[in-house]
This record gives C-alpha cells, structure tokens and sequence, in this order.
C-alpha cells in the first residue's frame, strides 16, 4: 500500500474526480480517456480499503471518507506544488516549455506575431499557448504565465500591467445601413457571458438594463456574429479596428478600459526562460495596444 501511495498520479487523478465531479470531466482535465480515470480511482479506493466517491446518475460524489481524504491530498498537493515552483523558481537555463494561458481573442490576434519573433530569438524555449476564459491556477502549476483582463489581479500573482485594452461599439455594414440613427437601448446586441464579467459590469454601467438578443463565452464568437449582422457588440478596438468588415458605431467613456495583465506566481518570476517570455511579451503587447490609438484607421 505506501509504494502504491506514493504515487502521485493516482492522487492527482483523485483530485480531478473530486473537483470536476465525473469521470468525463476529470478525462478531459488530465487528457486521458475516460477508462483509465475509472480504472486509477477504482484501484485506488482498493488499496486504501474504502470507498471514495458515490456513484450517481448526476456524477461522483464524495463519501465521508472521501472528504477527509480530500483534505489531506490537497495538503500533498500544495506542498508538491511548492516544491515544484521553488525548484523551477532557480531554474537559470533559457530553455523548457512556458505555458501560457489567455483568453481566444488574446491567443487568436494578438499574440501570434509576436511569439513568432519571440521564437526566432530564444529557440531553446518552446511555448505551449492554452485557450479559454477559465482563470487556470498558477499556484498549482497549470500554467506558468496569465494573460488576464480586469482592473483588480489577485495579490498571491505577480506581474505587469501591460496597457489599457480600450473597446467600442461595433456592426457590420448591413446592420448598421438598416438601422440608421437607432437609440443604441432599442438596437439588438451581442453579448457576453459570465465568463466576461469585468467586460459586463463596465458595460452596464454604460447602458445599464441592456439585454442581449444573442450571448456568447467568446470574443471571437461575438466578432464573428457581429460580422454577420447579427447586432451590436462591445469589442476591443486593437481588434475589432482592423476588421475591414466591421464599423465602429460608438465610442465608450474614457473610463471605460480594461487593463491587461501578464502574471506569473511569485516563486516563478526568476525563472530564466519565464522571465524571458514576461520581459519580451510586455513592450510587445503594449504596442499592440497603442497602435489603434495613435492610428485610429488603421
């Protein structure tokens, strides 16, 4: 039994099950098939002698012993994570893999060019880019570097503030041809999730009530449906600027901005080759930014 508690992976796919609440969600968490999720927490509740989790037609849920054996391998875990970023933290070599989270609009437009030099200049360093609105862990690991948007960053991260992301109010043609001088409160718009929801409260406070007529969890869905004629859509302007098919409508308040964020924990900013990401993508990101500003048609 302790040479099979020694294995981490057999707690990690633990900690999965319990946190997503299913196999499947666990699976797609770890990038492993549902049967070997079954398989590892089958065989760990045999070799702990009990059963960890009820099996029911909504998902998994934690028995009693379940939830104190939760406690403890989250206790592992946070010691194993701290583990892993201190050792990483003196890590002086400018090569490995970075993982860097961001949202898709920051994935799909701004970042690409500029990683494509940051490569030609450090080589050694591979770069894994992952996608979604989902706020990854740093402490734990999942990620190395956050590209995060919002006023406010958690104070356990450290990083910089790259710019202000400024949005305005945006159609396609057609749309906006077949709506001419409408009351902005009366018009159909696009809107966001609560995956957004920095974006939403700045928003309401503009038109506050507005309710969307179509709503999505990605920016680059609602460029999409905004170039379809679908309605209005709040939208950055370092984006939506240089979309040939889209028209800005409305400027926004100058207090409407949100800023973006380049963070990494604390134990990992010394890092050579996550250092080298963080002081190459700032400046970068930060032109990117001001571009549309100082050439507003372009």
């Amino acid at each position: 039994m302790n040479a099979q508690l020694r294995n981490w992976d057999d707690l990690r796919v633990f900690l999965a099950v319990a946190r997503e609440g299913s196999l499947s969600g666990a699976a797609r968490n770890l990038g492993v098939n549902h049967s070997t999720v079954f398989r590892r927490i089958a065989g760990f509740e045999e070799t702990l002698g009990v059963r960890l989790f009820e099996r029911l037609p909504t998902g998994y849920a934690l028995t009693v012993a379940g939830e104190e054996t939760l406690g403890i391998v989250e206790r592992i875990e946070a010691d194993v994570t701290t583990l892993d970023r201190m050792v990483t933290g003196q890590d002086l070599r400018l090569s490995g893999t970075v993982r860097i989270t961001a949202t898709d609009m920051l994935a799909f437009w701004l970042l690409p060019g500029h990683l494509r030099r940051f490569r030609s200049e450090y080589p050694g360093i591979e770069l894994e880019i992952i996608v979604g609105n989902e706020a990854l862990n740093l402490s734990r690991r999942e990620t190395d570097i956050a590209l995060r948007i919002g006023n406010s960053p958690p104070e356990t991260l450290v990083g910089r503030r790259v710019g202000t992301l400024e949005f305005a109010i945006y159609g396609a043609p057609d749309h906006c041809a077949a709506h001419p001088g409408a009351d902005l409160a009366q018009q159909d718009w696009i809107g966001f999730d609560n995956a957004h929801a920095p974006l939403i409260r700045q928003f309401e406070k503009f038109l506050p009530g507005m309710r969307p007529a179509v709503r999505s969890n990605s920016v680059a869905c609602a460029v999409r449906l905004a170039k379809a004629g679908l309605g209005l859509a709040l939208l950055p302007c370092a984006i939506a600027d240089l979309k040939p098919d889209l028209i800005r409508i409305a400027d926004l308040p100058e207090t409407f901005g949100l800023d973006l964020w380049l963070l990494t924990h604390e134990d990992l900013r010394h890092t050579a080759r996550i250092r080298a990401v963080m002081d190459f993508l700032t400046p970068a990101l930060d032109e990117s930014l001001t571009a549309t500003e100082k050439n507003p048609d372009a």
